[in-house]
């Protein structure tokens, strides 16, 4: 018996709107129609589990045939099947009175949509011009039927032979869509999407080489395994299973450092294993490596909506039939669940990392360099995550050694402690450039931490909110002697001319473009004649702006360096009595005007005291001009802080070999 009739929608054509508002991705069509025959042959082995269904099922494998001449794709399964009153009810029937209402009435039926066929079968379209359904129901008596269906709301159904139960899906390829009209197309699709579906799929035949080149063999090729790694028990997996899987995932990436196996059936239902993978290019850090699954059927490797952030730096595998998709398979919903599963997922990576420390100590360490990058993102980004963090979380210093928080505390409150009993963390974060600060800091005692993780801007201040009476210094942005105050210091007392002009003197052979804060200070005889160093505050803020911290104030001020002169030094002490003796004091500046002065006459004593002052000034830089001592303390200053660079180096190269030939050949 043959019927004709039109599929129940009262738009004009049902395929523009799954085009336009279903799928935004047409390579999905083989996912879904491969997940129908799945779901179809699960039911299947359901039926015969429970006892309902007496006959043999046979070889319970899903088939893809492709015809590359005839640009035809079969989906063959040997599932349920369906009667001609099942084809009716749930191809024929989907009815809506426009897109959006349709949309909003199935958002929440999803499953009865998708799982047993629907509109999923109807992503076929979006590569078809005719789509045919030959199909058999595994129940006695049943009639077979092929349902033909040309693109529009029209289609043909009639009674047919079919030898045994199931359904076979035949897709005629239009012109648009010739590339799934290739073998190496479908078996990437298949591979992307049906890698690890709990029914054997099979494409093609399994080759081998003979005769100068590739022949099929007798045996089917199956391109997916039916019991991935995550679907097993962890008590009956090893260390060498889960780095084998990795490798599996990834078998381009070094192996991860950690993983962790989740498994979890209540609230929700979630299995997966996630890996820490080693993080030393931290600016190519590759994200969306995590791979979502339903029921084993690949969704998407996006899983910004179901863990944290910083969690997709993490690679691996998330499967759970609880997680609310879209009727595209593709697209989270927002749902109550999806929070739950973050806070788990984020917790359970939590508790992993602290039962690493616990338990395995001297291996977190040694691959602690390559985490801190994701532990540091963590602790930014999540508050819960934090406080965790706080129990598990390393400090290393520039010895190589490594404590926990509580363990450094400990270490340095007794020597480390300033004069309003906080303690002071000092840290550098770069040990070769910084090399003279922090010997410089060992030497009173202190102990330096390494903080060269671009993210430790932010982080310090973080920790300073988190740590009770503790604050971070960098152990260059001041001399060692005011890193950690331990009794108010008596500033060294200057006349304020002396001031100007010890300003002038050095801003003279300073490099320009920066700005640059002069002052004197009694450092002792045996310490450095200048020491250039930044403001904490100023230098992290600017660090924090430069990583997107939403301080761009910061980020566009010029930089700024602190210039100290040890006073005491002999080769300054030398060079401010060459300049006291040399240029002639600044004369006395005309009295300004007194308040109730004309503007004018305001303006004429602001000027003439700015004539004397400049004059002065002119006199302090001559003298800093022609003084090749300060030239050269001042360069060897910079040049220790990497500063010194072009033309300026090349002076001081040039010199430094005249002082060492006076020195030594006059």
């Amino acid at each position: 018996m043959a019927n004709k009739g039109q599929i129940g929608v009262t738009t004009e054509n049902i395929f523009p709107v799954i085009k336009q508002f279903l799928y935004s991705d047409h390579e999905i069509f083989l996912r879904e129609l491969v997940a129908n025959a799945v779901d179809a042959t699960q039911k299947m082995k359901a039926l015969a589990a429970s006892g309902d269904c007496k006959e043999e099922l046979g070889d319970l494998k899903v088939r893809i045939e492709l015809d590359e001449k005839e640009k035809t794709l079969k989906v063959i399964d040997e599932g349920i099947g369906m009667t001609a009153e099942e084809v009716d009810k749930y191809i024929n029937q989907i009815a809506f009175s426009s897109a959006g209402e349709f949309l909003e009435k199935y958002k929440d039926q999803i499953g009865n949509i998708i799982g047993h066929f629907g509109l999923g079968f109807y992503s076929a379209f979006m590569v078809s011009k005719k789509v045919t359904i030959e199909t058999l129901s595994w129940k006695e008596g049943a009639q077979a039927v092929k349902w033909t269906c040309d693109g529009s709301p029209s289609y043909e159904m009639e009674d047919i032979d079919k030898p045994g139960r199931g359904t076979v899906i035949t897709l005629y390829l239009d012109d648009d869509s010739e590339e799934y009209a290739q073998k190496d197309r479908i078996e990437s699709l298949l591979n992307k999407y049906c890698k690890f579906m709990p029914v054997p799929i099979v494409f093609g035949k399994e080759q081998e080489w003979k005769d100068g080149k590739y022949v099929d063999t007798d045996k089917d090729k199956v391109i997916n395994g039916v019991e991935p790694l995550w679907a097993k028990s962890p008590s009956e997996l090893k260390e060498e299973d889960y780095l084998g899987f990795y490798r599996t995932l990834y078998p381009m990436n070094e192996e991860p450092l950690f993983y962790i196996h989740l498994n979890v059936d209540y609230p929700f239902n979630l299995t997966g294993i996630l890996y820490f993978p080693k993080l030393k290019d931290r600016v190519a850090v590759e994200r969306n490596k995590i791979s979502l699954y339903c029921n084993q059927m690949f969704v998407t490797d996006h899983v910004d909506n179901i863990v944290p952030d910083f969690m997709t730096l993490l690679h691996g595998v998330i499967d759970s039939p609880d997680i609310p998709l879209n009727v595209s398979r593709s697209y989270l919903q927002s749902d109550a669940n999806v929070k739950k599963i973050s806070t788990y997922i984020t917790k359970k990576v939590a508790d992993r990392l602290d039962d690493i420390f616990k338990n395995q100590r001297t291996d977190l360490e040694a691959k602690w360099d390559n985490l801190k990058l994701f532990i540091e993102y963590g602790m930014l980004s999540d508050e819960k995550f934090c406080d965790r963090s706080l129990k598990f979380a390393l400090l290393k210093n520039t010895d190589g050694k490594f404590f926990s928080f509580d363990e450094y505390k400990a270490a340095v409150e007794g020597t480390q402690t300033d004069k309003d009993k906080k303690r002071v963390y000092l840290y550098a974060v770069n040990v070769e450039d910084q090399y003279a600060y922090i010997e410089a800091a060992k030497a009173k005692g202190y102990d330096v931490l390494l903080m060269d993780c671009e993210l430790d801007s932010h982080y310090v201040n973080l920790l300073e909110r988190k740590l009770e009476d503790t604050r971070f210094a960098r152990v260059d942005s001041d001399a060692v002697e005011n890193l950690i105050p331990k009794e108010e210091k008596v500033k060294l007392e200057m006349k304020e001319d002396e001031r100007y002009d010890l300003e002038n003197l050095f801003k003279a052979v300073l490099p320009s473009g920066k700005d640059y804060y002069v002052t004197g200070d009694n450092l002792g005889a045996d310490a450095a004649p200048i020491l250039i160093t930044q403001s904490e505050f100023m230098r992290r803020y600017r660090e924090m702006s430069a990583l997107g911290g939403g301080m761009n104030f910061y980020g566009e001020m010029p930089e700024s360096y602190n210039i100290t002169v040890n006073m005491e030094n002999p080769l300054v002490a030398k060079v401010w009595a060459a300049k006291q003796a040399d240029v002639a004091p600044q004369g006395e500046l005309p009295a300004e005007a007194p308040s109730d002065a004309s503007d004018t006459e305001k303006d004429a004593a602001r000027k003439a005291r700015e004539e004397v002052r400049k004059a002065h000034k002119a006199d302090v830089e001559a003298f800093a001009e022609g003084n090749e001592i300060l030239h050269q303390i001042t360069d060897l200053a910079l040049l220790a802080n990497g500063m010194l660079k072009g033309k300026a180096l090349s002076d001081f190269i040039a010199r430094s070999q005249k002082v060492v030939t006076d020195a030594y050949l006059k």
